[in-house]
């Protein structure tokens, strides 16, 4: 039996020899970590997850609720009206009876928008004290009523669509309160409603304008041409210088005929009566009286600055520009009462398709739809931006 070798109590123990191996001994493996350390500590967790937990604490725990009142419209004129004829029903049936979409309907889309409609609205409801109510979450809440401010919350919380294929015009607004939707709603369209009727009564002006100044023209025309025919008639001292001529031509006419008779007589007489007798003599002078009258005629209607030919061109004249006048105020009259009934029938309207309604569900905030889109972006983020290092990072090496 072999024997330990003999120690003391206070002979510290011979050193262990360490064996000498040919290869290096192997390092010890350090101890894994936890999944949980390993989530708490990944990029994803605090880039992705973590705010998309946030919203789903706003969104389903502290987000208010929004009511939604929809109403729809739409511009028309009364040239819109459907005609019932054979070739409106064929246009119809082959659907080419479709018009363009007015300009008024984009007008009345843009301005819903505008900040217009915001200052008109605030001062009739008090925009204010409906999106800034104290129960509205901090975040949804209005925080400033300044006017740039207001209009793009306004333009957040109230949505204008525009169909041109059918033409009407959806509006939504959103509130906190069925209410207060359905009042802003109320109040757009009205709004909307007063601008259709100014632009309509603007465009009715100025189309029976221009026709009006034509009335006007011409009612000026014929006033300038009576006075002048009555300063003229004064002038000639003759109501009618057309008659006076008349009457002047028909004596003329008489008195040469008076002439001719007494020629004819003076050459009947003088066949059996003698040179020196009363009658012969009686004849001759009533010749020479009618020859000198018939001469004093022809002078009064001819020369001078009094004649007949000259009062009767000026009278003509007149008479022309009268008549003239008269035409032009019965165009003008007509084209008058034609601008009116044109602008009649092209006279814009608002025709309500719906009605506002008093919202019973809250469908805002979409919290699904929300929380997914925050989700989806933030991937989409963190994803790019992952490669965007790991790119970096192997070109480093």
């Amino acid at each position: 039996m072999k024997l330990s070798p003999h120690t003391t109590a206070f002979e510290a123990p011979a050193p262990e020899v360490e064996p000498t191996w040919s290869e290096a001994a192997p390092v010890p493996l350090p101890r894994p970590q936890s999944r949980l350390k390993r989530f708490l500590r990944h990029p994803f967790t605090w880039w992705v997850l973590a705010p998309t937990l946030l919203a789903i604490a706003y969104f389903y725990g502290y987000a208010s609720s929004q009511y939604v009142s929809e109403a729809r419209f739409v511009i028309r004129s009364r040239a819109d009206a459907p005609q019932l004829s054979l070739g409106t029903m064929i246009s119809a049936a082959v659907g080419a009876g479709s018009t363009a979409p007015s300009s008024d309907a984009y007008s009345v889309r843009d301005f819903l928008t505008s900040h217009d409609a915001v200052a008109r609205t605030h001062q009739r409801l008090d925009l204010s004290r409906i999106w800034a109510r104290e129960d509205a979450d901090l975040i949804a809440r209005l925080w400033n009523d300044d006017p740039e401010r207001l209009t793009k919350y306004f333009n957040s919380m109230v949505s204008v669509a525009f169909d041109s294929s059918t033409g009407v015009i959806t509006l939504r607004v959103r509130s906190f309160t069925p209410e207060d939707s359905k009042a802003i709603a109320d109040t757009l369209l009205t709004l909307s409603e007063q601008l259709i009727n100014s632009l309509s009564e603007r465009a009715r002006e100025d189309a029976l304008r221009i026709a009006r100044g034509e009335v006007a023209i011409a009612e000026r025309r014929v006033l300038d041409s009576r006075a002048a025919l009555t300063s003229f008639r004064e002038q000639q001292q003759e109501l009618d210088s057309a008659g006076a001529v008349q009457a002047a031509v028909t004596t003329m006419g008489q008195l040469e005929s008076a002439l001719i008779a007494a020629r004819a007589e003076l050459r009947e007489r003088q066949a059996f009566m003698l040179p020196d007798n009363v009658t012969l003599q009686t004849t001759r002078n009533r010749i020479e009286a009618l020859e000198r009258q018939i001469a004093a005629e022809r002078i009064r209607r001819t020369q001078g600055d009094g004649a007949l030919s000259q009062q009767l061109a000026g009278f003509e004249r007149l008479m022309l520009e009268r008549e003239f006048a008269d035409r032009q105020l019965a165009s003008a009259t007509a084209s008058l009462e034609t601008a009116r009934m044109e602008a009649q029938r092209q006279q814009m309207y608002l025709s309500r398709v719906v009605e506002p309604n008093l919202a019973v569900y809250p469908l805002y905030p979409r919290k699904l739809i929300s929380v997914g889109s925050v989700f989806l972006g933030l991937s989409v983020a963190f994803g790019i931006g992952w490669l965007l290092v790991a790119g970096m990072r192997e070109h480093a090496v």
